[in-house]
């Protein structure tokens, strides 16, 4: 028999923690073109005011173009409403795509 693949949403977790100065969103797994939707989904609605989201990625393993892409995309929207993303926790190899890709000087690491 078989196994069968519960989807791209298995590859990402997200926890979402909230206080009045911010909100931590814990992720797990990987940033792919197939959990982009995933991650905006759940985060973009969080963007708002002058309140800061703090992306901990200490359990992602991985990033592809389209995830680096939605990251930028929030770091976007949230500069707009006046708020931050942060980002904590960092694995090396994150570290060292986002210095390869100079987003490390957007993004507070």
């Amino acid at each position: 028999m078989a196994a069968h693949s519960a989807g791209p949403a298995a590859d990402l977790k997200l926890d979402v923690e909230s206080s009045a100065a911010e909100i931590k969103v814990r992720c797990s797994g990987r940033i792919t073109a197939a959990t982009k939707d995933t991650l905006v989904g759940q985060v973009h609605p969080l963007v708002s005011g002058e309140r800061s989201i703090v992306l901990d990625l200490g359990q992602i393993s991985y990033i592809d173009s389209t995830g680096l892409g939605a990251l930028v995309g929030l770091w976007t929207t949230a500069k707009k409403s006046g708020g931050t993303i942060q980002m904590a926790n960092l694995p090396r190899n994150i570290k060292e795509l986002l210095a390869l890709t100079s987003l490390n000087k957007i993004f507070e690491c």
